[in-house]
């Protein structure tokens, strides 16, 4: 049975990051909430083993998580991807987010060994623009990467776009990109000052959902983390989008799917939005082996010591109790320090009646 934190959220995924290191330089890149730390290309000492990985996997597959993401900075740097995710358990659905260059050639591999999706980080279709972004000259090889993950069979493909100041012009270029392209869809992830600094660039979320919601002719609203997600036929608006509510936890398994000529649109915007964190069923492992509750705590990376099943098992059910409903309100911050939000709690313990 999947483990319950005290707010009653049973935790049935993992998301676990291979690596620090990256070919990109994005400009607006929190490292799994960890910051721009990013060091040589290299493999370093600190990154843990394949065993180690799959020794994780092997511990919280016992409480009934049944779904691993793959993260980096860039996990495709890891030359035993494909050995790790050969040995993922059985059980367990696996997906991966990649800047795409290195997924010509080896996305056969990937998805022989057990790869079931993956997420590609794409911030505009201008050589130029996205250069900007990630301080990289590989637009052709990351566009070759998607085209590879299509063939692959790893349909739909969904492509990871930043809106935030710099970005947000080529939200409806994007938006026609992933009508027009069948097995695309586009993931439109909020900006979070908060972990990435240069709060200038964030921009107010609530105005591309209302541009979205203009444009499509089918919009399904999903009960996990309150998310909507637009679905836009080339060309073609609606004065009065059909609206259909999605009651399972499972974003890609559930609603109607797409058909020819119609793109698929979500937006992940965490920022100050109490449902995100109150319907989150997640926790991370960072690179070099510690366990994270949240994207946004700093303060509860719980390493697992010498890695034995004991000591993994003993440090995941910590990190699952120490897990908090809503970090953005239920911890503050006081003279440098993050210490629980009074008001929060009373609002939590006694809501107000109507």
């Amino acid at each position: 049975m999947p483990l319950e934190d005290d707010h009653g959220r049973e935790v049935t995924g993992i998301r676990i990051s291979l690596t620090d290191r990256c070919n990109f330089d994005c400009v607006y890149c929190h490292n799994e909430g960890l910051g721009d730390t990013r060091g040589p290309m290299d493999p370093q000492d600190d990154e843990m083993s394949a065993d180690e990985v799959v020794r994780i996997l092997e511990v919280v597959a016992e409480f009934g998580v049944d779904a691993v993401k793959f993260t980096g900075g860039e996990p495709m740097l890891r030359d035993d991807l494909e050995e790790i995710i050969r040995r993922t358990p059985e059980e367990m659905e696996v997906s991966m987010t990649t800047n795409g260059t290195f997924l010509p050639g080896r996305a056969p591999e990937l998805v022989e060994a057990g790869l079931d999706r993956v997420n590609v980080s794409q911030d505009a279709l201008n050589p130029d623009d996205f250069a900007e972004l990630t301080k990289s000259g590989a637009y052709d090889r990351v566009i070759e990467g998607v085209e590879a993950a299509l063939d692959a069979g790893l349909a739909p493909v969904k492509l990871n776009m930043v809106v935030f100041e710099p970005t947000a012009g080529y939200v409806p270029q994007m938006v026609d990109h992933v009508a027009r392209n069948d097995g695309l869809r586009l993931q439109l992830i909020e900006y979070m000052p908060e972990i990435s600094g240069h709060p200038e660039w964030a921009i107010d979320i609530g105005r591309v959902h209302d541009w979205l919601a203009d444009q499509a002719h089918r919009i399904e609203r999903r009960e996990m983390h309150g998310r909507a997600r637009y679905f836009i036929g080339e060309g073609t608006t609606a004065d009065e989008p059909v609206s259909v509510n999605i009651d399972s936890d499972d974003p890609d398994l559930d609603g109607l799917p797409e058909t020819a000529g119609e793109g698929m649109v979500e937006i992940v915007d965490p920022v100050e939005n109490a449902e995100f964190c109150a319907n989150c069923h997640r926790v991370r492992v960072t690179h070099d082996g510690k366990f994270k509750g949240c994207l946004n705590r700093h303060d509860d990376h719980r390493p697992m010591g010498d890695m034995s099943k004991a000591e993994i098992r003993e440090t995941f059910r910590e990190t699952v109790s120490n897990r908090v409903p809503y970090y953005g309100e239920y911890m503050i911050l006081e003279d440098g320090e993050w210490v629980p939000n009074e008001k929060y709690l009373e609002l939590v313990e006694s809501p107000p009646t109507d």
